[in-house]
Order: structure tokens, then C-alpha cells, then sequence
């Protein structure tokens, strides 16, 4: 059945006083977290039944300035169309730190039987789609709702500022649109106050509940998106002598592009170049005037990302002129690479096996996924981690499909690892 009811906002939670810099393995952080986590989770709950697509966070935007007022946090909305901001002033002085979480949805119907699953539709490029939490941003918001709540009852203890960034449009704005990391940016998000340092998590679809990791380093991949336009002639199908065929030239189009891969870059050297959509023609017996190609490609080094749009122009070059046509491409570099500042990351390192034990604490390889986390860590220093949210005995979909599911038992680990995250940052600077 749905989740009805209005739910009630998260009063902060008052601690004791506290020894900060170990506070993250303090057994009353731990009962603060279960305490609140109940409620954290029925937030989350509401939010996985109330998606909302990149740039149209209006509700969720709504219920994230709402929570973080009645903490006593200064908030500013409308960022970057629906961003909020969150500002807790520390009862002590001491260095600015950001923690981020992003709060779109997906067009992706969601395919389960929770009594919470979205069933909401929407129109996305001018269909009507099933919209979803298939990449777990609802568990990144509420997570990020429930540290403003542990924190904001400690504030008097806190040395420094937290500054909470709810960020919309993570999965890329609409076409003709701008909207993410990087309008909140040429907004002057670190304008007034800028950060020593940034935080943010990511649920993981391949590791269990009870685990974290990271990447030092270069973690995910930066994403361009490209748009060809292979341009012939059109005629009947019936007599392809008389066109310049489109389809052909596309079709030895995908396939070259694959020998960027395979035969211009270093084997060492990871990348990916995929075409995702194939457009062109009206009726099986037209050859058409033009075909569309669209896809995307990823990178972890800028030289790389210089080859492989090189390439690219050079083989649609080749084969266009080859088979007697032309071509237009539009190349949109989309999303820097997201690094883990390795200084940071070995600062923060102990903290997570503090609270999670070292054998919980895993070394991530580097993916080819992308996040627009990159261009905040690529403006202060940044440290990204993955939070396990496969329950034990159960297996999800892969991020951005319909079984995607996150388990609700990830939150409260959630919220403990990023706490104790951002009070050991705070406690150990200038140190």
C-alpha cells in the first residue's frame, strides 16, 4: 500500500558532550543514529515513491529545506533551479567542510513488488515514461537528512561549519537545459564560503550491506556525449545505386570507431567509446537521407579525451567520404573525471575502519560510471565512497535498471560513516 501519511520532521538530536575526535565510535553517536534511523528510512520511503526527474526536484527540494529549518540549519533554495543548501554553524572555531547528495530520478519503470515501489509517470523528451530511484539518490538524500540531524544536535561541540549540498540534475539535465554540480558552481556555490574539503557517498549495487569502499585517486570516469549526423541521398530501396546510403556508412562508422579503442590507445589505458542509439529511415523499402548516431564516451586522462575525439572526426571523415556523403558530429564533454584527493583519502581511511572495521573497509576499482561529483572535487579537494546496499541473501539490478533496490539497513551505516567522516575532518584540521 502507499505511504500516505504526512511524515513528521526530524527534531534534532541532543548529545552529550563528546570527545569529537573519536565520536564516531562512541557508542552514543551510534545509538543517536538508531535512533533517528527509523524515521530517516520512512523519509526514504517517501522520497522512492515520489521520484522526480532531473531539474523538476520540486518536491523533494521542498521536503529537504522543510527537514533541515526545523533543525535550526540556515537553508537557501532554488539553486541551480532546485538545489538547497544547508549551512550548521559550529558552536566552536574551525575549517568549512561540504557534504553532498544528489536527488533525481530516472525515466526507468520500476520493476518489484515493494509496497513503496514509484509508480509515478512522467514525460521525458516528449514521452511518457515510468520514473524511478534506479540509481539510489533517495538513499543519498535521506542519508544526508539524518547527518544534518545527528549534527545539528551537536552543534555546540562541532569546530568549523557543514555545509549540506542537495544537488538536483546528478543524471544530466534535459536537453536545453543546464542544471547539476556545475550550474550550482557558476552559481557561486563556494563563492561566499568555500570549503577546505568535500564529502559524498554513493550506493553500490555490487557490494553488501555492512561494506564500504573507495578509489584513491581517479574513481570514476569523466563522460562526454556525442551526437553524429551521417548525411547521403535518398532513394528507393529498391535501386541503392542511385543513393548515397546513410545506413552503410553508419554501420562501418560503429564499427571503426571500435578500433580507438583496440588499436590507437594503450591496453593499460582504460576507456570506452559506445554508440547507444541508432536512428534513421521511415519504411523498409527507402533508403533514408541521413542517420543519427548517438553515444558516449568515457575516460580517466584529458590527453585520452583529446585522442578519442580526434579519432572519431578522422574515421566519420574517412568513411563518409568514402561511401560519397558527409557528416556533422556535436561533442559535449559532459562530466570531469571524479578523483579522490589521496591525501584526503588517506586522512579519512581510519575513520571508516574505525567505525566499519578494517575488513569492511574495501579497495574499489576505478569504473567507467560517471558523476558529476567530479566537477565539486575538482574545485576543492574531494573524497567519494561507496556504501554497500545489497541485503544478504538478495541480489539487485544493476544501477539505472528496473530491479535496482537498495536495502533500507544501508542507511543508518550511512549515516555513521558520513558523520563521523565529516567531525574527524573538522577535528583533525590544522593538525
Amino acid at each position: 500500500m502507499k505511504l500516505t501519511r504526512t511524515l513528521p520532521l526530524l527534531g534534532a538530536f541532543t548529545l552529550a558532550s563528546l570527545p569529537l575526535a573519536a565520536q564516531a565510535a562512541d557508542p552514543r553517536v551510534a545509538a543517536a543514529v538508531e535512533r533517528l534511523a527509523p524515521r530517516i528510512t520512512e523519509i526514504r520511503h517517501d522520497l522512492h515513491q515520489h521520484p522526480e526527474l532531473s531539474n523538476r526536484e520540486t518536491r523533494t527540494a521542498g521536503m529537504v529545506a522543510a527537514h533541515l529549518r526545523s533543525l535550526g540549519i540556515e537553508v537557501r533554495t532554488g539553486v541551480a533551479h532546485t538545489g538547497v543548501i544547508g549551512i550548521l554553524r559550529g558552536g566552536r572555531p574551525g575549517p568549512v567542510v561540504a557534504v553532498r547528495a544528489d536527488m533525481d530520478a530516472l525515466p526507468v519503470t520500476e520493476d518489484n513488488s515493494l509496497p513503496w515501489k514509484s509508480t509515478v509517470r512522467s514525460e521525458y523528451l516528449g514521452n511518457q515514461v515510468g520514473v524511478s530511484h534506479a540509481c539510489g539518490h533517495d538513499v543519498h538524500t535521506a542519508v544526508q537528512m539524518g547527518v544534518a540531524s545527528v549534527l545539528a544536535g551537536m552543534r555546540q561541540e562541532i569546530p568549523g561549519t557543514v555545509m549540506f549540498i542537495f544537488q538536483p540534475a546528478e543524471e544530466g539535465s534535459p536537453p536545453g537545459e543546464q542544471g547539476g554540480a556545475k550550474l550550482m558552481l557558476d552559481e557561486g556555490v563556494f563563492t561566499e564560503m568555500r570549503p577546505e574539503a568535500i564529502l559524498g557517498l554513493h550506493t553500490f549495487a555490487h557490494m553488501p550491506t555492512g561494506k564500504v569502499g573507495y578509489t584513491p585517486g581517479p574513481a570514476m570516469a569523466a563522460a562526454d556525449r556525442f551526437i553524429i549526423r551521417i548525411k547521403g541521398r535518398q532513394s528507393h530501396g529498391a535501386a541503392p545505386h542511385l543513393s548515397i546510403d546513410p545506413v552503410v556508412m553508419a554501420a562501418q562508422a560503429v564499427l571503426s570507431l571500435q578500433t580507438i579503442r583496440s588499436r590507437n590507445l594503450s591496453p593499460f589505458e582504460p576507456s570506452v567509446v559506445t554508440v547507444g542509439l541508432i536512428r534513421g529511415g521511415e519504411r523498409n523499402n527507402i533508403i533514408p537521407e541521413q542517420v543519427e548516431l548517438h553515444g558516449t564516451v568515457r575516460t580517466f586522462d584529458p590527453e585520452v579525451q583529446e585522442v578519442v575525439e580526434r579519432r572519431m572526426r578522422e574515421i566519420l571523415e574517412g568513411v563518409t567520404r568514402a561511401g560519397g556523403g558527409s557528416y556533422e558530429m556535436q561533442y559535449e564533454r559532459q562530466t570531469p573525471v571524479t578523483v579522490n584527493n589521496r591525501e584526503l583519502s588517506a586522512r579519512l581511511r581510519p575513520t571508516m575502519e574505525r567505525i566499519m572495521g578494517a575488513q569492511n573497509v574495501v579497495d574499489v576499482p576505478p569504473t567507467t560510471g560517471a558523476e558529476d561529483f567530479g566537477f565539486f572535487a575538482n574545485t576543492v579537494p574531494g573524497f567519494f565512497y561507496r556504501l554497500g546496499t545489497v541485503a544478504p541473501g538478495t541480489t539487485s539490478g544493476d544501477h539505472h535498471t528496473p530491479t535496482f533496490m537498495a536495502d533500507d539497513n544501508a542507511i543508518p551505516i550511512g549515516m555513521r560513516v558520513m558523520t563521523g567522516l565529516v567531525l574527524d575532518f573538522l577535528n583533525s584540521a590544522g593538525r
